[in-house]
């Protein structure tokens, strides 16, 4: 992060227990203003304990938070004045039409009438809902319960809008849509920080990466800082028979130092001196095919999680 960058979300030791299970264990945290920041982390990580605690919807045991400036701990009135929050599960009712959800949503937030009824018009036109605007919730596709979702966290425009793994569950063409609403949210500088478990969807979106395992962040940088932490390079192999998989996995292990990957007749490891792996492949084994290529985003969450 670029010196002086101004800070949308500022997480400092933040600590959270539940009984005997620890949530979070001294998480820290940084988000720049307009940027969309991808946390990724396993089951029980700490994700959205994070997210609920930057929400004022739980209390931190020890930390510090700061959310568009303002304290999370002493104003957590005026941080929810300045966000939005969509969680894992669809918050809208649908009984509702789309437009009578988001009206009702606007005087929940204390919006008049005539301007939550505006609004609600302004975003389902943004979102492409206007052609189901009148139609039940309960009708619509996933993918266009959760673009609801979405305007419904947005009826106050907020500085910095929460998104709990909001592709969960969603159909692959579902899951295109609400990326390409996400990416026009940032695009108009809103702050995003999206938790997920799709590390083609954090790939494809974020700015930043933090990985969360344990409570705690054990790494953070753009997508290819990580990539690039992870041993550099991977070199492929693919051999031409069954035969030949425990003779290519043994030279990969001796050139790599790690265990290598071997699927069916593909074994891949990690390699730092990318030239002089792929000489000593050549010159040792008899493959179909020999390749160089950078890690995945997959690789370096195993890696970094194991």
């Amino acid at each position: 992060m670029a010196y002086g960058e101004k800070m949308a979300i500022e997480a400092d030791g933040l600590r959270k227990r539940y009984g005997e299970t620890v949530a979070l264990d001294g998480l820290d945290l940084a988000v720049p203003a307009g940027s969309v920041c991808g946390v990724l982390g396993p089951n029980g990580a700490g994700k959205t304990t994070a997210v609920r605690v930057l929400a004022t919807l739980a209390r931190v045991d020890a930390g510090r938070a700061v959310v568009a400036g303002v304290d999370v701990g002493r104003d957590p009135a005026g941080v929810r004045r300045r966000i939005g929050l969509v969680g894992q599960h669809a918050a809208v009712d649908e009984a509702l039409s789309g437009r009578a959800n988001l009206v009702l949503f606007g005087r929940l937030l204390h919006l008049g009438v005539s301007r939550a009824r505006a609004r609600a018009e302004e975003l389902l036109e943004r979102f492409d809902l206007e052609d189901a605007a009148d139609r039940s919730v309960s009708g619509y596709s996933g993918g266009m319960r959760r673009r609801l979702d979405l305007a419904a966290g947005l009826m106050v425009a907020p500085d910095v809008l929460f998104l709990d793994e909001p592709t969960t569950g969603l159909d692959p063409r579902s899951r295109l849509e609400v990326w390409e609403a996400v990416r026009g949210l940032a695009a108009e500088g809103t702050t995003v920080l999206l938790t997920t478990q799709y590390l083609e969807e954090a790939d494809r979106l974020a700015d930043r990466i933090a990985v969360v395992d344990g409570g705690r962040v054990v790494a953070e940088g753009t997508p290819a800082e990580l990539k690039d932490a992870l041993a550099g390079d991977w070199i492929e192999v693919v051999v031409r028979d069954a035969d030949d998989v425990v003779a290519a996995a043994a030279l990969l292990a001796r050139i790599s130092g790690v265990a290598p990957e071997v699927d069916t007749l593909r074994v891949s490891a990690p390699v730092r001196d990318r030239m002089g792996a792929l000489a000593a492949v050549i010159g040792e084994l008899d493959a179909e095919d020999v390749s160089l290529r950078r890690p995945t985003l997959d690789e370096v969450f195993l890696e970094l999680t194991r």
